[in-house]
């Protein structure tokens, strides 16, 4: 049996014209059909109806990079520079993390996104078996992978075994419907060429992505140039890492050339726009990037340096930098944001049958309440969610055609037993000697 949902606004994608008083059909976990409600209610007899009434249904937001599990160090060193930020105090922290810490933090943040309508996102961290379980157990979709470094890991001890960790999940999740695999170095300053050259090779031999953190500050280029003699993105394609399996996250420090070259060899970058600005990066060249003919995916980063999970915070902060660096209001548009923050995350992380609500594609959607009061009037429905819509204002969240929120109360998840439990972790950690 199919069902068909309705609602005042429906937003099939970035390109396609919003519907007013329109409907899309589901069955099982794709769309099959969409409409005018009366015609589709008249075509589809018999059909469970769900009308959602005053609000926005769009493709489900995809955060194309973070770090789900630091939800659990969120405000515990603020206004730091990067490096300062990662070696005195994350790196220190990190050595003393627990599994049941990285469990607990990522229901912390998927319960985070569920209710900022993001349905997907990329995660590269430690213990990732225990992300994994965490996203099985909520219904969400992602690519993760074990964060590969040089020096000895707390999750699998020395490099080497890093690779057997991820190459067993690589072997474990090839046919899984929701959770797909990545090989994830670090970056160039905590992982040698050596290093990445293995996880290139791992991921030819999977086909899989590689996701990376790549030129994010001028410190990084700095430090690798005095190690290796050459920036990291020059080391990257030496390597013959730069090709469409390529995730490159933050690139603010790209060069016009390096630009051509990450198109000409169809990498994908994911821009961090408030994590740049807040650890005070700079500003990534993102016009640059689209006018280059780049997928750009867009992305949170990590919960302790953003420091939340809001996307549509992210997709305001992305036009709006742009705008104001270029004195242009229209180098950058709404509907620019809104697909790197939904098809084309999709793509860029794997899943290519998602991130619109046309029929063939996944039934992975959120809705937008509209009886906030700044969602008034609702003249322009994309405006809205780029410009004016918040976290809190998503009721419903929908994930292979299956509830994941419903009227504001998350199904999947009791929300009260992880925040006693991250309440226990925040002790522990107290306990655990950070740097000054």
């Amino acid at each position: 049996m199919v069902k068909i949902i309705s609602a005042k606004w429906i937003l099939f994608s970035s390109e396609e014209r919003p519907l007013k008083n329109g409907c899309i059909v589901i069955e099982k976990d794709r769309i099959i059909d969409l409409g005018l409600k009366e015609e589709i209610i008249s075509k589809y007899e018999n059909s469970e109806v769900i009308d959602l009434g005053n609000k926005i249904l769009f493709p489900g937001l995809v955060n194309a990079h973070t770090h789900v599990p630091m939800s659990i160090f969120r405000g515990i060193a603020e206004d730091l520079p990067l490096m300062v930020w990662l070696k005195n105090y994350i790196f220190p922290i990190e050595a003393k993390l627990k599994e049941e810490w990285v469990y607990w933090g990522t229901k912390l943040s998927i319960i985070e996104m569920i209710k900022s309508g993001i349905t997907m996102f990329c995660d590269m961290y430690l213990f990732e078996k225990e992300v994994i379980r965490a996203i099985e157990e909520s219904g969400l979709k992602a690519l993760v992978g074990e964060g590969i470094f040089d020096f000895p890991s707390p999750s699998y001890g020395p490099l080497e075994k890093g690779f057997e960790l991820t190459e067993e999940l690589l072997k474990n999740f090839k046919n899984h419907s929701r959770i797909k695999i990545a090989v994830s170095p670090h970056t160039l300053y905590t992982c040698s060429p050596e290093t990445v050259k293995k996880c290139i090779k791992l991921s030819e031999k999977y086909n899989a992505k590689m996701h990376i953190h790549l030129c994010e500050t001028k410190e990084e280029i700095e430090e690798v140039k005095r190690k290796y003699g050459k920036k990291p993105i020059e080391i990257l394609k030496e390597l013959g890492g730069i090709n469409e399996n390529l995730i490159a996250v933050h690139c603010v420090k790209l060069d016009g050339k390096e630009i051509e070259l990450m198109a000409n060899h169809k990498a994908s970058i994911v821009h961090c726009p408030e994590s740049n600005l807040k650890l005070g990066s700079g500003i990534a060249p993102l016009t640059e990037m689209l006018k280059a003919g780049i997928k750009v995916g867009l992305g949170t980063d990590g919960p302790a340096s953003n420091n939340d999970l809001d996307m549509f915070s992210e997709m305001r902060t992305a036009c709006l930098i742009q705008k104001g660096l270029k004195e242009d209001p229209t180098v950058i548009k709404a509907e620019d944001v809104f697909k790197m923050a939904t098809f084309w995350g999709a793509e860029i992380l794997g899943f290519s049958d998602t991130g619109k609500l046309l029929p063939g594609y996944k039934a992975d959607l959120a809705v937008l309440d509209l009886s906030h009061y700044s969602l008034q009037p609702d003249y322009n429905p994309l405006a809205l969610l780029v410009y004016s819509a918040k976290s809190g204002f998503i009721s419903d969240l929908m994930i292979d055609g299956n509830w994941v929120m419903r009227d504001y109360k998350i199904i999947s998840i009791n929300e009260e037993e992880v925040i006693e439990k991250v309440k226990v972790i925040k002790k522990e950690i107290l306990l655990t000697p950070l740097s000054k």
